[in-house]
């Protein structure tokens, strides 16, 4: 049986259904905006509020004849609203109603994307405190490193998950605006105090300026922070399905009871969630792209990028909704092998303490060019002849003048280099 996903709040954000209804609310907003200033009558503006209403199907009826949306939608609304019909739209322009609608949803979308970071950080940070002690070897290059936890793991992600949460709250800023200015934006027939009562009735900021549009660099800013924020979940996806490799496996997603890894092969637990996020994230990051693009339009407007957004606003916001709310639970139920991290650290015959015995020789007063030579030939005859690093650690002629075994046995220790996890861990309040 083939997984289904449903998506009901972001999902019904896009939906045309929803489209329309926040484009009809900014128009009623207009009407009533004018009542207050008496340029409509306020028994007209009761009445619109009362009356209007659309049909999706209705509208794309009409709009096969007159090949324009928003005016199929004000032909089925005024269908319904009759005479006082005339008041609807007075003075204003398609992209007034249409660009405040999208900057709306944007807002809204951004709000249901802040809510899913911030329960995604508050499973970072509890499980952090659950591994903040539980030592795990550090690797850069893909190379064994030094020892680290993998409390500390956890709260590194907690911490870009943190400043995507920053960029989304600016991003929301940025892209809350509205703009019912009319033609080229010069405000030709229309008050400029109804742009500012519609826009504090929806919440959004009025833009300084417009041309026919909100100009599309506020929503490839949003764009390109929601690609951001998919190579972060990309990035934590990653890790995960490296150290569920075989030849790692300290870590891997939750197998349900019935799971199947493999047509084939029986034996297979693959991390298929986290594949499925770091592929998703490639379809955002393409999306940002088109959005910088969307930047550049002929003169004071022309509809190139329309179609456009009709694409990577919803593909990207369910997206981003999806995969976020998908690597939560991944990470929730994640299982953790801390006895395959000790195998892991030790795996390498106690090379990872080379740091160690070199900064020991160095503080004895030699060089430390010197120290680094004595530390590194050892290390390399258990690279390559697989020979007891510590052993010829403690024959070798020149760091015998400077260390005993007892101080050499003391730098084979892990738990000096995790001394200062809990002061790193109280930055994150865990």
């Amino acid at each position: 049986m083939i997984e289904r996903y449903t998506l009901p709040e972001m999902g019904h954000l896009w939906s045309l259904e929803n489209e329309w209804q926040t484009i009809l609310n900014v128009e009623m907003a207009a009407c009533d905006a004018m009542a207050e200033l008496g340029e409509i009558p306020a028994e007209a503006a009761k009445n619109i509020r009362a009356k209007a209403k659309f049909d999706v199907k209705r509208i794309g009826e009409i709009e096969a004849v007159t090949h324009h949306d928003i005016i199929a939608f004000l032909t089925n609304v005024a269908e319904n609203v009759g005479d006082d019909s005339k008041y609807i739209h007075k003075g204003l322009t398609s992209s007034d109603v249409k660009d405040t609608a999208i900057c709306l949803m944007m807002k809204e979308s951004a709000d249901i994307i802040l809510d899913d970071l911030r329960k995604f950080r508050e499973v970072l940070l509890r499980r952090a405190a659950e591994f903040r002690h539980t030592p795990c070897i550090g690797r850069t290059h893909g190379i064994h490193a030094e020892p680290m936890t993998f409390g500390l793991k956890l709260a590194l992600w907690s911490a870009e998950i943190d400043r995507d949460i920053e960029r989304v709250e600016h991003a929301k800023k940025i892209v809350a605006v509205g703009k019912l200015s009319g033609a080229v934006g010069t405000y030709s027939n229309i008050d400029p105090r109804i742009e500012a009562m519609v826009c504090q009735k929806l919440g959004l900021t009025p833009v300084p300026l417009a041309t026919q549009v909100i100009q599309r660099d506020r929503h490839a800013e949003y764009m390109t922070t929601l690609a951001i924020v998919a190579s972060t979940l990309e990035k934590i996806a990653t890790e995960i399905r490296n150290l569920q490799r075989t030849d790692i496996r300290e870590a891997e997603e939750f197998f349900s009871p019935g799971q199947k890894g493999s047509s084939a092969m029986p034996h297979k637990r693959n991390p298929i969630n986290c594949e499925r996020v770091a592929g998703m994230a490639r379809l955002v990051r393409g999306n940002a792209l088109a959005a910088l693009e969307d930047i550049t339009l002929w003169h004071e407007r022309d509809i190139s990028h329309s179609s456009v957004e009709r694409v990577i606003l919803p593909d990207s916001t369910i997206n981003v909704d999806y995969c976020t709310r998908k690597l939560t639970n991944i990470v929730d139920k994640l299982l953790v092998y801390p006895e395959a991290m000790l195998h892991n650290m030790e795996r390498t015959g106690g090379l990872i303490y080379s740091q160690r015995l070199m900064l020991a020789v160095v503080e004895k007063g030699v060089l430390r060019e010197d120290a680094y030579k004595w530390v590194q030939r050892n290390a390399m005859k258990r690279w390559l002849q697989g020979e007891d690093f510590c052993a010829n650690i403690k024959r070798d002629p020149d760091i015998k003048k400077y260390l005993t075994d007892e101080e050499i046995d003391e730098c084979f220790n892990y738990k000096h280099f995790l001394r200062n996890v809990d002061m790193i861990l109280e930055r994150f309040g865990i």
